[in-house]
């Protein structure tokens, strides 16, 4: 059938109006790729030309001399860099495990709706909300020499001397470690608890009538049934564990000596304390590089459960 007089076939309108379109999305787009590259792309690539250069308080206004990979061979030769790498092995491997282990404990805890659970959730969210520095300003006065914690240490008589949580070079970094486990496992219990909400009641109302145990449910319901979000975050689990630096500077300060130090604390006292900006520079690579890789692992996966849902 012919088009009547005047009348545009089918699609003209689309067709004309498409690149219309795409110039509009471009307008809207580009006001954000430029506030990206001002505020993250340019950094990286000024810390990227430092870590290659020899910058100094004495030479940070001047012209940066180039000298390659120097900054990375001081790094790598300094008697601390393998034990601050152990540190910081050792801190994600804990921080990872009992924010994990903990934060689907306080799920299950908190996923029957009860007023004692509706109760712990209300800490959780409140422990969750507080600053870092708040939090761990709180942590170092109960780990205290004279703090709550070894004065109740010493009430039940099992440790006279007290402990030095922050202070002996054997707990400092375990100390820290937990306390930034116990800021994570807030959110994580309430990923897990969206999880568990989501599994429908006629499989648990099946589990009971079949009799059934806590135990068994947890383990063949619970367990199978948040495995992607606990794929997920133990991806972001691991990423905020290795980049944790609020802890430990208000804390421990990396002490005593390096015995709490992580990578992103080295990164700190190379620029910040000892003005070698260029081996600051280095240390912050190295570190954005982990971190980059556990990005790409967080996406892959993302989008892998989009694919399955």
């Amino acid at each position: 059938m012919s088009s009547p007089p005047g009348s545009r076939p089918a699609g003209t309108t689309r067709a004309r109006r498409g690149p219309a379109a795409s110039d509009r999305r471009l307008a809207f787009a580009l006001p954000a790729a430029a506030l990206l590259a001002a505020l993250a792309v340019w950094p990286l690539l000024v810390l990227g030309r430092m870590s290659v250069s020899a910058v100094t308080g004495a030479t940070l206004n001047r012209e940066w001399e180039f000298v390659g990979f120097a900054n990375y061979a001081q790094l790598l030769a300094d008697p601390d860099f393998t034990k601050v790498v152990v540190n910081t092995v050792a801190f994600v491997v804990v921080v990872t495990a009992l924010g994990m282990a903990g934060g689907f404990a306080a799920a299950v805890s908190v996923w029957s709706g009860t007023k004692g659970g509706g109760f712990l959730l209300g800490m959780m969210v409140f422990v969750w909300a507080l600053p870092p520095v708040i939090n761990g300003s709180i942590w170092k006065f109960l780990f205290a020499d004279h703090g709550l914690v070894n004065e109740s240490l010493r009430a039940l008589g099992l440790g006279a001397g007290g402990v030095g949580f922050l202070y002996d070079p054997k707990l400092a970094l375990w100390s820290v470690a937990l306390v930034n486990a116990w800021a994570v496992i807030p959110f994580n219990a309430l990923i897990f608890r969206a999880a568990l909400l989501s599994i429908d009641e006629s499989v648990l109302e099946a589990a009971e009538v079949d009799g059934a145990r806590p135990r068994h449910r947890v383990r063949y319901i619970f367990l199978p049934h948040v495995r992607p979000a606990a794929t997920v975050l133990t991806v972001l689990t691991i990423v905020y564990a290795f980049r944790s630096f609020d802890f430990i500077y208000v804390m421990t300060a990396g002490g005593p000596g390096t015995s709490s130090t992580t990578l992103p604390y080295l990164a700190y006292v190379e620029a910040l304390q000892r003005l070698d900006y260029g081996a600051g520079a280095a240390t912050a690579l190295l570190s954005l590089v982990v971190v980059v890789v556990f990005a790409l692992v967080y996406a892959r996966d993302v989008r892998r459960n989009e694919e399955v849902l």
